[in-house]
């Protein structure tokens, strides 16, 4: 019989690296929609490129800081209600200890085990460690990796600002008769690479990902050139 690998024997933490992966992955698509259709809106109404540069900053700098803001809040939330109700388990393991041996039981022989394959495994489950066991059994938590507020904040500021980048430079670098080119171009070229490995992570169909994001990216510079190109030639 071959040994696990590393993979197989920690499916659990290739689980949320692919999670966190895929969360950068979108966090940066964001970036790059959101920043690319205030610069080519902003392209719309001038040529400036100093307006470009601060409209570009100020896009990716706000973005960038309400990504993070809104994932501290969002995790920061799910950890008090994990932390909640691993407090309630142990105050119940603490008081009723044979009931909660009883529920355990229960509940593994609700996953397919026999009553006395459960009885066993709830015992030999306990003693070595009642709060993990039912944690992750009843609660699906897991009290070592329990999620952290600070790395979800600084991942998506990060993913974000990386993904911002691309648009903000494409369209200060170039010369002014290149810079819309080079923006579209560059900016869905991005959306394919991140729409594909969204897809790829998720396992799932490359194609229809790429194509929803190039059609939402493209949607979104039309939009907003449109609207800058209106303001301009009203000298607004």
């Amino acid at each position: 019989m071959t040994e696990p690998t590393q993979d197989e024997a920690h499916g659990g933490a290739l689980g949320s690296r692919l999670n966190w992966l895929r969360a950068a992955v979108l966090g940066a698509n964001d970036g790059i929609v959101s920043t690319a259709g205030i610069v080519v809106g902003v392209a719309g109404a001038t040529e400036d490129r100093g307006a470009l540069l601060t409209a570009g900053l100020a896009g990716l700098l706000a973005g960038s800081m309400s990504m993070a803001a809104g994932e501290y809040v969002s995790v920061s939330t799910q950890r008090d209600s994990e932390m909640a109700a691993l407090a309630v388990e142990r105050q119940e393991l603490k008081e009723q200890p044979e009931a909660e041996l009883v529920e355990l039981t229960d509940m593994l022989e609700a996953r397919g085990l026999s009553r006395k394959v459960a009885r066993e495994a709830a015992e030999q489950l306990t003693a070595r460690d009642a709060l993990k066991a039912h944690a992750r059994v009843e609660l699906g938590i897991d009290p070592d990796e329990l999620t952290n507020p600070w790395h979800a904040a600084w991942a998506s500021f990060l993913a974000f600002t990386a993904g911002a980048l691309l648009p903000l430079l494409a369209i200060v670098l170039p010369p002014a008769a290149w810079r819309l080119l080079v923006t579209v171009v560059s900016v869905l070229a991005a959306l394919v690479l991140t729409g594909w490995s969204s897809a790829r992570l998720g396992a799932a169909n490359p194609r229809p990902a790429v194509l929803r994001n190039m059609v939402g990216g493209a949607l979104a510079m039309a939009v907003t050139y449109a609207a800058g190109s209106l303001l301009g030639a009203a000298g607004v």
